[in-house]
């Protein structure tokens, strides 16, 4: 049976961004442009150095051969010494000669001048151009040399006698000189190549500032601010797009208009049949009581039980519909003192504390002795940004979570403190605890650790949507030595500026 590897997902390219890529089109072109012009100056200035070594070359050759008169016995070179000494002064761009007569025997002058090209014929009186290379030592010399053939009377038996001068030059020079004209030529190109790169970057960056502007228009929103974009910040080609995403904001508004109606009419419509039932269920238990009927009033306080569990299923649900972000858009944030918050919220559940012989203690909010005795810590800002109303709903949850699973008689303790740039709070109990896979799952939504224990399982879930709408983070680990604590971080509050 064959395996079949994991499947191999290739990473997606990075995208350029629009600034980028506009600047890239019109720069490439450029430097593309600019070496073409590099190539071209350089071929052209080669190009006329060598026309100018060519007419030297000839009016050298031309020179030197009226500089030789044949005779009958051979031939007169009237070609002073001091005339040799110039032409070879210059070691970095001598001029050499050579002449043959017949042509290709050597007379005078320098015999390593490369030979010349075997053509089907010469024309006489003519120079002809050629490119080369000579030997000096271990150097090899590139050239360019005129070979001028000359046909003149006064030969031996009177015919006429053939004579080939050769001048040449190093090729060094052309190079320089074409090197000179690309520098004078490329460099100033080379400087107007930049300026215009920096006007085009410019260009680009202005032409774009209005996407700019509309993308910082959106970036700094508010999740919860669906006021459609302003048209007259988007440039004509992404209008249409800024239109399309007007009309979705719209779409998602009226969504969740839609959906804000349905839990203001859920509220409405199931709370109170639900909160009569309650009623109802009491007064029925009142009744049968009197009546001393053993059956019938179990079986009413299974229903009274189950219209209680129903009406906190539906406040939860509710609840937990209010802190998504759809939700609590409609709310509105306020500045909170937490530690006056946890100290409110303790106190309205005192009494079930009592009930429940449970020992609830505030650590860290003023006016509040902690559980065991010793005086609170000095007062710290424990001001955060939100929703009182969600947040008092996360704060009670938290306690009615640890009075459920801690059990009768155990202790319940609420620190409020000020860590750096955040406000922490933690809800603590040294019940039996929980394992850690139940630390892991418990808050998903409908999850209770014990199966036997009341509620709907919804209560963490709840916590954990609030904290996260408010930015902050929950945590739950063991409480040392026994039991669990469940910690809150909200941002802190920032200083108003003076």
């Amino acid at each position: 049976m064959s395996e079949v590897g994991p499947a191999v997902m290739s990473r997606p390219s990075p995208v350029l961004s629009l600034q980028r890529q506009l600047f890239l089109w019109l720069i490439l072109p450029q430097i593309v442009l600019w070496a073409a012009a590099g190539i071209f100056t350089f071929k052209l200035a080669l190009s006329y150095a060598n026309r100018e070594i060519d007419a030297s070359l000839s009016t050298a050759s031309r020179a030197l051969s009226r500089r030789i008169q044949p005779m009958e016995s051979g031939l007169l070179i009237d070609f002073p010494r001091a005339a040799q000494d110039i032409l070879e002064s210059d070691p970095n761009d001598r001029l050499m000669y050579m002449v043959s007569s017949p042509p290709g025997n050597f007379v005078l002058g320098n015999q390593h001048l490369p030979t010349i090209p075997a053509t089907q014929s010469h024309q006489w009186g003519v120079p002809e151009f050629h490119d080369g290379e000579m030997r000096e030592g271990d150097r090899v010399i590139p050239v360019r040399q005129a070979a001028l053939y000359v046909r003149m009377g006064g030969g031996l038996n009177g015919g006429d006698q053939a004579m080939l001068v050769q001048v040449a030059r190093s090729r060094a020079s052309s190079g320089a000189l074409a090197r000179g004209i690309l520098l004078d030529t490329v460099l100033p190109l080379s400087l107007l190549a930049a300026l215009l790169t920096l006007v085009v970057h410019l260009g680009i960056r202005a032409g774009l500032a209005s996407l700019t502007t509309l993308r910082k228009e959106v970036d700094g929103r508010d999740p919860e601010d669906l006021a459609p974009i302003r048209l007259d910040t988007a440039p004509l080609e992404v209008r249409g797009l800024a239109e399309a995403v007007n009309a979705l904001l719209r779409k998602v508004r009226r969504s969740i208009q839609t959906q804000r109606r349905f839990i203001d009419d859920a509220a409405h419509q199931l709370r109170t049949p639900l909160a009569g039932l309650r009623s109802q269920t009491e007064l029925a238990l009142q009744a049968v009581r009197s009546a001393q009927d053993a059956e019938v009033v179990d079986r009413l306080q299974k229903v009274h039980q189950s219209a209680l569990h129903s009406a906190h299923l539906v406040s939860q649900l509710l609840m937990l519909a209010r802190s998504g972000p759809d939700g609590a858009s409609a709310l509105p944030v306020e500045r909170i003192e937490l530690a006056a918050l946890c100290r409110s919220v303790a106190l309205e559940l005192v009494p079930r504390a009592l009930a429940a012989r449970m020992d609830l203690g505030v650590e860290g909010a003023e006016g509040v002795e902690p559980a065991d005795g010793h005086p609170p810590p000095p007062s710290q800002d424990t001001t955060i940004d939100g929703r009182p109303m969600l947040i008092r709903e996360a704060l009670t949850n938290l306690l009615d979570n640890a009075f459920q699973y801690a059990g009768d008689g155990a202790s319940v303790t609420v620190r409020v403190q000020r860590v750096a740039h955040r406000v922490r709070v933690q809800v603590e109990d040294n019940g039996s605890g929980m394992s850690p896979e139940d630390r892991e799952r418990a808050f998903e939504r409908f999850y209770r650790a014990r199966p036997d224990a009341k509620g709907s399982g919804l209560g963490l879930a709840i916590v954990r949507e609030i904290v996260l709408l408010h930015g902050g983070t929950v945590t739950l680990a063991a409480a040392q030595p026994q039991g669990t604590v469940v910690t809150l971080e909200f941002p802190a509050t920032r200083p108003l500026s003076r």
